[in-house]
């Protein structure tokens, strides 16, 4: 059955002219894990991190199967020293309408500056959060680039 979340998600890429696959899998809460679930490569799955600064927030979208470095995002982001990771209070009040873990990938949905990391950009399609831990969306990475208006590189630990 599909959520509310999954009906806004697949709205929002409609409206932005992005082709994509809805996937329906087992309720799991990992990116890497919803890959799995899904049949598919963590490698081939983005996972987003919900970033603060001061009291705007920020997302980076990286590979489920890398790690962000938190100095590279605040570079590319142009934030300020005391980015940091938000926390699952802070996301689950200010951004309500989706499921903490499973937040869409989109800056554009939630009108907050993104950045992509360019590892991404190797794929044709990736797998997405959707908004909540049962859905997700296959889309070209280049995409959540154009309808996020994203910055991209280098995103991850070395």
């Amino acid at each position: 059955m599909a959520s509310e979340s999954i009906e806004t998600v697949k709205a929002y890429l409609d409206e932005q002219g992005v082709d994509y696959e809805a996937v329906e899998h087992e309720e799991r809460f990992t990116a890497a894990s919803e890959a799995q679930a899904a049949g598919i490569k963590p490698e081939d799955a983005a996972k987003d991190v919900i970033l603060r600064d001061a009291d705007r927030y920020m997302l980076a979208v990286i590979p489920a199967s890398q790690r962000l470095d938190l100095a590279k995002a605040r570079e590319l982001l142009d934030a300020s020293p005391s980015m940091r990771l938000a926390t699952e209070a802070e996301i689950s009040r200010d951004l309500a309408r989706f499921a903490v873990g499973a937040i869409p990938p989109f800056g554009g949905l939630h009108g907050i500056p993104q950045a992509v990391d360019r590892r991404l950009l190797e794929h044709d399609r990736v797998l997405c959060s959707a908004g909540d831990h049962a859905h997700g969306v296959l889309v070209d990475p280049n995409e959540i680039v154009r309808i996020g208006e994203a910055k991209t590189g280098d995103l991850c630990e070395d």
